[in-house]
């Protein structure tokens, strides 16, 4: 009985613990000094969205009521805007300052099909060059995103397929939408679709129109949670130039070929907490970015940044830095942590011109199996080889990669094609120490040039 009684306290007592936004446990003996997250501070108000007139059958189109519903909150000081459960079609979501957007279980946001409905237009009725993101927020303060729900970005209407990623049937299947197939028959454009209007004059002027899901620019006190996030036309969650970041217990999720497919993408931001996320994605999965040339300096490093218990399934890379980080990479903590199923697990990738330097990197207890190629990899020749890329040559040597004072420990992997990789020209890879590791490789335990200064210090490695 008393066993009983205890578990039906502990019931009660544990959701109240976790949300009193308590995050000082995860600043325990870190190697580096952090400032600690808070939540931001949403008023008490509540409105429902169906008092704004949604109806979340899948039909009727929500964004008006999105809209109404923010602006009544808005005037009261903010507050929460409950979502409930249905499905709740709709275009972009604009979030204003002291606003929780609260999706509950069972709800799903599920963003239009329609392509114009995403397309913003100026005073004449022209339309933007570049599709609005599904929620959007800018320069704005006390933000968050909560909730069991799903936020759906409907990215199949967006995303190009590579024939070289698809299985035949899949490959019918996405030719029976209609769309453009290139004249070497190795790409799929979602383009003269046949139940889809286009908003751009050739197939390669849409591709540049794709957004991602989630874009937080220059915002301050922000939090995602409990939600779903899946199926991109872009990246997935993306907080650009902003303060005061928890991304915590969220499930992003879309194919594992859709191109430009990334998890969490944290650019040019300070005080940041990543942390029980579970990640199954397209490209990267938890990825640093700090700009290119002169505006990722103005924009500041990826700074303060702790990064615990996830889970990232199938990935480009588990933990990344790149390539782009003009702006530095400073004080970033990555430490129990699993990458299941990913290409890679700890990449660090750049290139002469999108180059930054990294400051107090550390990285330990990481558990990895079935990694498709390198365990560990540092790579300076990286291009950004989107879809409908060109390479071109760099010709003046600035921002060159500065992969530096990183350290990694206490690394366990099992069934990896390579171990460790490393290649750059002298002084862009240095300072590096790799120590207490086990890797279990398929084909090569290590892969360093002899440019590259990095010290092995207990690492193991055995063939398979």
């Amino acid at each position: 009985m008393r066993k009983i009684v205890y578990t039906l306290l502990m019931a009660v007592f544990v959701p109240v613990a976790m949300t009193a936004g308590d995050y000082s446990t995860y600043y325990e003996n870190l190697p580096v000094t952090m400032t600690e997250v808070t939540k931001p501070v949403i008023p008490a108000n509540k409105v429902v969205l169906t008092d704004f007139g949604a109806k979340g059958d899948g039909v009727t189109m929500c964004t008006e009521a999105f809209k109404k519903a923010i602006s009544a909150l808005t005037k009261q000081g903010g507050g929460h805007l409950v979502v409930p459960e249905g499905i709740w079609l709709t275009g972009p979501i604009s979030l204003k300052d002291n606003i929780d957007l609260h999706v509950e279980r069972n709800a799903i946001i599920q963003f239009s099909p329609d392509k114009r409905d995403a397309l913003k237009t100026d005073e004449n009725g022209k339309p933007a060059d570049r599709a609005t993101p599904g929620i959007i927020a800018s320069k704005r303060k006390n933000i968050s995103i909560t909730g069991e729900g799903t936020i759906d970005g409907n990215g199949k209407w967006w995303r190009p397929v590579k024939r070289g990623k698809v299985s035949d049937t899949e490959w019918s299947q996405f030719k029976n939408m209609g769309g453009t197939i290139t004249p070497d028959g190795q790409l799929w454009y979602p383009y003269q679709l046949k139940s889809m209007p286009d908003v751009a004059a050739d197939y390669e002027a849409q591709e540049r129109m794709r957004a991602h899901l989630i874009r937080l620019t220059d915002c301050e006190n922000v939090l995602v949670e409990g939600v779903t996030v899946q199926n991109s036309p872009r990246f997935h969650i993306v907080p650009q130039r902003c303060k005061n970041v928890i991304i915590d217990g969220v499930t992003v999720r879309c194919p594992w070929n859709a191109q430009n497919g990334d998890a969490i993408d944290i650019g040019n931001s300070q005080n940041v907490l990543i942390v029980n996320n579970v990640i199954d994605c397209g490209d990267d999965g938890i990825c640093m970015k700090g700009g290119v040339g002169e505006a990722g300096v103005k924009a500041g490093p990826c700074e303060n940044i702790l990064i615990m218990h996830n889970t990232v399934y199938h990935a480009h890379g588990g933990f990344v830095i790149g390539s782009e980080f003009c702006g530095g990479m400073k004080n970033i903590v990555v430490r129990n942590n699993t990458f299941s199923g990913t290409d890679t697990g700890l990449r660090f990738k750049s290139s002469i011109g999108r180059g930054g330097k990294t400051e107090n990197i550390f990285i330990d207890h990481i558990y990895m199996n079935n990694i498709k190629d390198e365990a560990i990899v540092f790579e300076t020749t990286y291009w950004d080889n989107h879809v409908g890329a060109k390479k071109q040559e760099q010709k003046e040597r600035t921002f060159v990669p500065d992969f530096t004072d990183i350290h990694i420990s206490d690394v366990v992997c099992y069934d990896v094609k390579t171990g460790i990789s490393a290649h750059g020209e002298k002084g862009m890879i240095h300072g590096i120490d790799i120590r207490n590791c086990t890797i279990v490789y398929t084909k090569t335990a290590t892969d360093i040039a002899e440019e590259c200064e990095i010290t092995l210090e207990g690492v193991e490695t055995r063939p398979l």
